[in-house]
């Protein structure tokens, strides 16, 4: 990916509950393996990808790195994550990346048939960060802006020692019909690619779309 919009997109689905979910990638992501059989071709995959990412590093560094990218799985899981993926870019001449996921989530039994009012009023009481309701191609959703405290792992930094890192952070949440929520969040610790990163998110975000068994579109009542 660079600092202008991608040339090539591509498209992912995932289906849940009668209801097809579509969306659109820009190229130049690595995808971080989520459909592997086992934890032998996982494990084959990360390494895979720990060369892609790292081409110039020694096998160990590219193994810290893959071995650190499978400490993540059981957080992943437990949130539904479908789809997760990192960009590296340049940003005047400063190297800025991202990561993006995807992930399909229950919604609360008492969101009732007003879900984005439940949510929104819900985030805005944990303070999760700048909470609006937004209107999609696919239906009314949720979006907040905030930042979160987080660790580098020290296999990654200069000092050999985990460093504290703050990630700035857009969630959107798509509630269905079929009582389920399309969750998407960018994240990005490098506050000089935070406008890049936000008008591609937003590409990903308005890329949305939905469909029924029969693949006829659907969009999500108000």
């Amino acid at each position: 990916m660079t600092a202008t919009a991608a040339d090539e997109e591509v498209q992912n689905s995932l289906g849940v509950e009668g209801i097809d979910v579509r969306w659109i990638m820009p190229e130049g992501f690595f995808e971080i393996p989520m459909d592997a059989e086992n934890l032998d071709e996982t494990a084959e995959q990360l390494v895979q990808l720990a060369r892609e990412v790292l081409p110039e590093a020694d096998f160990e560094v590219q193994l810290q790195w893959a071995l650190m990218v499978a400490a993540h799985y059981d957080s992943f899981v437990e949130a539904g994550v479908q789809y997760a993926g990192f960009c590296v870019t340049e940003v005047d001449g400063t190297r800025c990346t991202a990561t993006v996921s995807i992930s399909m989530v229950d919604l609360d039994q008492r969101a009732g048939p007003k879900p984005v009012g439940f949510l929104s009023s819900s985030m805005r009481h944990l303070g999760l960060g700048q909470v609006s309701e937004i209107q999609l191609p696919c239906g009314p959703a949720v979006s907040c802006i905030g930042t979160r405290k987080g660790s580098l792992d020290r296999s990654l930094t200069a000092s050999g020692a985990d460093e504290d890192l703050l990630t700035s952070f857009i969630q959107v949440q798509i509630p269905l019909a079929n009582g389920t929520c399309v969750v998407l969040e960018m994240g990005s610790p490098t506050a000089e690619g935070w406008d890049v990163f936000c008008a591609m998110f937003a590409g990903v975000v308005k890329s949305v779309r939905l469909f029924d068994d029969a693949g006829q579109p659907l969009v999500m009542p108000g």
